[in-house]
């Protein structure tokens, strides 16, 4: 039996042994439910498997997310999201149009402006150019660096946070407004 393990090379050997504790991790983990269940203790030898399971785990769950976390920043940085959108705007052009067009004319504001001659005009001539405006800029390679400074700066966050295990502090107490400052009343 000794003889398969010596010819297998080290990455060979230590994926033995981490599928060898996964499978003594869940076959623990099925005891101890089972054992539970019935109302019965765990043994003393299952419960030492638990906690170094999860001595393990928590070990390793930072560095991979940290890692994972590289690994989609350089994908994120890399891409160009803003030609994705602009794309997506002009392919739903019409719909933007006539979405635009129905909130306005539903908007309790405009309703006074909305007997003014030429209204649906004027709402078609604002949205067609407050889309021609947007798509040139989400063309323009300046937008697209902002785009990328703002993720790249958030996953710096996040990353950093993680680093510094901010994520397992309990979230401090934010005092709720008296006064919703969008409508005037008390929050619900």
């Amino acid at each position: 039996m000794i003889d398969w393990l010596r010819s297998l090379s080290v990455p060979q050997f230590l994926l033995v042994v981490v599928a060898a504790f996964a499978v003594l991790s869940i076959v623990s983990a099925l005891l101890t439910w089972v054992l539970v269940r019935r109302g019965l203790h765990t043994p003393w030898a299952i419960r030492r498997i638990n906690r170094l399971t999860q001595w393990l785990v928590d070990l390793i769950k930072r560095p991979i997310t940290v890692a994972v976390l590289d690994e989609v920043s350089q994908v994120l940085e890399s891409g160009h999201y803003t030609k994705n959108i602009s794309d997506a705007l002009v392919e739903n052009h019409d719909a933007l149009v006539a979405l635009v067009a129905e909130k306005v004319r539903n908007d309790p504001s405009s309703r006074v402006i909305s007997h003014v001659p030429g209204f649906d005009s004027i709402v078609h001539q604002v949205s067609e150019t407050t889309l021609r405006v947007l798509i040139e800029m989400l063309g323009d390679p300046r937008m697209d660096g902002l785009v990328s400074d703002l993720i790249r700066n958030n996953l710096e966050q996040i990353k950093d946070a993680v680093r510094e295990r901010r994520a397992e502090e309990p979230p401090s107490d934010v005092p709720k407004p008296a006064v919703s400052p969008m409508s005037g009343r008390p929050p619900v």
